[in-house]
């Protein structure tokens, strides 16, 4: 499966955790965005280990394991591996495909090297990860 550039938009500008990137920025994030494709059951991150990458579902689902446990699917539009790229921590979990998955894929160097370019994306990105920690605080509360 190859992406034009303006699907790569497109997914990007969907994501909630680029939710408050201006356009210019995400067509910044898409064009150095890598296009990678998984088989059924590749471990495309593995918990305890640090990443170097974020990742986007173009196509496909994946499961995300903690500790032997399933906690997530997810599937197109949906992203994980923010954390490590933005920490430079050990990955807490697990992701692995369930079935043929291709992923944009985002080196944390890519990504530091948009940010020094446009400081206004790490701004939207914080805007997406304080919408997510919100969303998850109230799911708890009620």
């Amino acid at each position: 499966m190859t992406l034009t550039h303006d699907h790569r938009t497109e997914l990007l500008a969907g994501t909630p955790l680029l939710a408050g990137v201006d356009p210019a920025g995400i067509a910044m994030i898409a064009q150095r965005m890598v296009e990678v494709d998984f088989p059924k059951d590749h471990v495309i991150a593995r918990q305890g280990e640090v990443g170097t990458g974020f990742f986007l579902v173009a196509s496909g689902s994946v499961r995300v394991v903690r500790d032997g446990q399933t906690i997530a699917h997810i599937g197109q539009g949906d992203f994980f591996g923010e954390l490590s790229v933005l920490d430079g921590l050990p990955r807490v979990a697990q992701v692995i495909a369930d079935e043929p998955t291709t992923c944009l894929g985002l080196a944390t160097w890519d990504f530091e090297a948009v940010v020094k370019e446009q400081p206004a994306v790490a701004l939207g990105v914080l805007r997406g990860l304080a919408g997510r920690l919100r969303e998850l605080t109230e799911a708890h509360r009620h």
